[in-house]
């Protein structure tokens, strides 16, 4: 039987060379579900005993994407960030994460002063994933023993992408890895 890990990458990669705009990332998103129901991915990757903290699961030599795997210790709640050029696809695999849209109000783009909203909320449950793309502003909350799947466009790493300040109106670039 082939790995469900290996299985997902290769159509992963089928579906974003076919096409790597929205509807080809809607296909992976639709695909990464898949992945998280499957319990011996589940087992071997993402379960229970998996270590706690993110791990990289995969990242494609070709296109690039990145398939990561979480199993978060305790629950955290992220500020209001983007992803720059590149998109995120949320997939959960245990408890839940509580998602929040924003919108820019102010009309501008890039760092420095930024006015956003709250433009919609809504909860990724077990088996259910969300595609983010690029400049699409949000925010993560989850609780202690949330275990979920990303899969990044690009190793964000090295994707410049902001953080916003609701307090403080701003937009500011984040200089490491996490957006918090």
């Amino acid at each position: 039987m082939p790995d469900p890990l290996t299985t997902f990458c290769e159509a992963s990669r089928a579906a974003l060379r076919t096409d790597p705009g929205v509807p080809g990332r809607e296909e992976v998103r639709r695909l990464v579900e898949g992945l998280v129901r499957n319990p011996d991915f589940v087992a071997a990757h993402v379960g229970p005993d998996a270590p706690t903290g993110k791990r990289t699961l995969y990242q494609d030599p070709e296109l690039g994407f990145v398939v990561l795997g979480y199993h978060m210790e305790k629950g955290h709640r992220s500020p209001p960030h983007d992803h720059g050029r590149s998109w995120a696809i949320y997939a959960q695999v245990s408890e839940h994460t509580d998602m929040t849209l924003y919108r820019r109000k102010d009309g501008g783009a890039g760092a420095g002063p930024a006015e956003i909203e709250v433009d919609r909320e809504y909860r990724l449950g077990p088996g259910q994933a969300g595609l983010y793309d690029g400049p699409e502003i949000h925010a993560i909350d989850y609780p202690a023993g949330a275990r979920y799947v990303r899969v990044t466009g690009c190793d964000l790493d090295h994707m410049q992408r902001l953080r916003y300040d609701m307090a403080g109106g701003e937009a500011k670039i984040i200089e490491s890895a996490s957006a918090s």
